[in-house]
């Protein structure tokens, strides 16, 4: 058997292998506990388009979400973006949306992978404009 083939076989079963590592496919969207009051209507519909698959209990799963080590990133992602940050539990301790605008408008979020794979997700200037005026009036703007 030629050196590539083995190599080739030896990916092939570490992919299968990593497929019964559980973490990564308990996808779960617990119940909404609180919802902030949007200051409008479409702001409400603009962040549930472009972010609330991470900062929010509706988060929709895409088929590459099941598949490890791709479906481990995606959980790690969504873990983490919901503890700090989630409208479907408003009112949790620490959850508080004041630097939602200022991530928006410095391009730390959406991070620069979720776009090409959402492109729902991907805003106008104008819807841009909207989403930050209207993220500004929900919950105020960071202070330090």
């Amino acid at each position: 058997m030629t050196r590539a083939r083995k190599s080739v076989l030896t990916a092939a079963a570490v992919f299968l292998l990593i497929q019964v590592v559980p973490y990564g496919r308990a996808h779960t969207n617990p119940p909404r506990t609180g919802e902030p009051s949007w200051s409008a209507p479409p702001v409400r519909q603009l962040f549930f388009r472009a972010c609330a698959d991470c900062h929010s209990n509706e988060t929709r799963w895409p088929w590459y979400s099941h598949v490890a080590p791709v479906s481990w990133l995606v959980q790690r992602d969504v873990e983490h973006a919901r503890s700090h940050f989630n409208v479907s539990e408003w009112g949790r301790e620490g959850n508080e949306g004041d630097e939602a605008a200022e991530e928006l408008e410095s391009e730390e979020m959406p991070p620069w992978f979720y776009l090409p794979l959402h492109p729902e997700a991907r805003l106008s200037q104008a819807e841009e404009r909207e989403l930050l005026a209207g993220l500004r009036a929900t919950f105020g703007e960071h202070g330090g």
